[in-house]
């Protein structure tokens, strides 16, 4: 497998000094403005623009989700002369739905985008909504007894106390996160007896069952188990580096078709703008408790407490721009996950910031 790395250009927006200054200003005049309930239907400056625009948007129903369902709440969208349809959509079903035409926009992870690239489909990448990878490794309340490991337990400690487990994954992705996480605990892979399980809803159910010790997976299940008294989350984005952004890269990007840029720029521009209000909302605020309730929206189901712990283990980007430097970041993450698809290139022409100005 060959990865041709081409010339990326320097970020929209001036230099890295110019594009701290302007960021430094916002947030110190943002930071300024009173708080409001995410419930209310929108503040004044919201009000009183009537949606012109329908645009579909493909979703997870994950933790990545929320910046959307801020903006809708917020009334971003309409602001800007949008309604947004949301549809849940599978890592199979998003990138052929999106080329039908059925979606206008696809909330995507890194790694659907380059295998959607990799296959020759004529997609872009207009923003990022989600940075790093909201993971949780959840041993059983037994596991945790036995070995005197607790939730703030050190990651260094936690690795070693694997050595010898029995540990389940439902993909190949969290497999290799997880070998990461032993990697740099000094701890073998061969250490640990792997359990391939269907989905990690089966992992849950075999981690009470005792078949396994532990699991790894996206939030926000690895909290639920946790809050219910299951299981105990030993590491997460915060504790180990190789899940956090500064390492990994983008955790979720906005795509859509290269023809719809062309064809509907203005409808683009719409929409990042509103989801670039949504997840500066969520940098502001993402320690208030007012976020948990239009959180729930992507997260049905999960407990309060929950939702809003699992929000905070994801880095919301203040800006929705993309910079070549953390593209780089994020292809060598997915290479070293062994999901980097046979003949994915990512050149200039696969993403871009022009719809953000």
């Amino acid at each position: 497998m060959r990865l041709r790395h081409k010339h990326l250009p320097v970020p929209v927006g001036g230099p890295p000094s110019a594009v701290a200054g302007r960021r430094a200003v916002t947030l110190a005049t943002t930071m300024a403005l009173t708080s409001a309930l995410l419930t209310a239907c929108a503040d004044s400056d919201t009000a009183g623009s009537d949606a012109t625009d329908t645009v579909t948007v493909g979703v997870a129903g994950n933790v990545f989700d929320v910046p959307l369902r801020v903006a809708d709440a917020r009334g971003y969208f309409r602001k800007h002369g949008l309604k947004v349809n949301f549809v849940t959509v599978t890592a199979t079903t998003g990138t052929s739905s999106l080329e039908s035409g059925s979606l206008q926009f696809l909330n995507s992870s890194p790694t659907g985008f380059l295998g959607a690239l990799a296959r020759g489909l004529p997609e872009t990448a207009v923003g990022v909504d989600g940075l790093g990878n909201p993971l949780g490794l959840v041993v059983s309340k037994e596991f945790a007894r036995r070995h005197g490991l607790t939730a703030k337990s050190p990651s260094g400690d936690v690795a070693r106390a694997l050595a010898g487990s029995t540990g389940g994954f439902s993909s190949a992705n969290t497999r290799a996160e997880s070998e990461m996480f032993l990697k740099d605990g000094n701890v073998g892979t061969d250490e640990v007896t792997w359990v391939s399980l269907p989905n990690p809803g089966v992992d849950k159910a075999a981690l009470g069952a005792g078949r396994i010790d532990w699991f790894l997976t996206s939030e926000p299940l690895p909290l639920q188990i946790q809050e219910s008294g299951d299981g105990v989350v030993v590491a997460n984005s915060h504790t180990v580096n190789e899940w956090g952004s500064s390492y990994a890269g983008y955790g979720q990007i906005v795509v859509t078709r290269k023809s719809y840029t062309r064809q509907h720029a203005a409808e683009v521009r719409k929409f990042m703008a509103a989801v670039r209000e949504g997840t500066s909302y969520l940098y502001e605020h993402v320690n208030e408790p007012s976020v948990v309730s239009v959180a729930k929206t992507a997260l049905p189901g999960v407990p309060d407490s929950v939702v809003q712990a699992g929000i905070k283990e994801v880095e919301w980007p203040w800006f929705a721009d993309m910079e070549p430097g953390v593209w780089k970041k994020t292809l060598d993450f997915v290479s070293e996950l062994g999901a980097l698809p046979e003949g994915a290139e990512l050149t200039p022409e696969d993403w871009s910031n022009e719809y953000l100005r």
